[in-house]
């Protein structure tokens, strides 16, 4: 039987979206063993000046539990 576990991390990028969620997985996996999938809870940006500085992602990391 198998059992995973849900959890939440936020991650940001100056470049893109898609680097925000590559280094939060990437993060992630450095101290949770066994993930499975991620998928994006929310997206956000900072702005200052009118111009975007961030990207921001909310995402849940499903893992395997040991």
């Amino acid at each position: 039987m198998t059992v995973a576990k849900v959890t939440e991390i936020t991650a940001e990028s100056t470049e893109s979206f898609e680097d925000a969620i590559r280094q939060g997985v990437q993060r992630a996996s450095e101290t949770l063993h066994g993930i499975r999938g991620a998928w994006v809870k929310e997206q956000k940006v900072r702005v200052e000046n009118g111009a975007i500085t961030s990207y921001r992602v909310d995402l849940k990391v499903t893992f395997v539990l040991d």
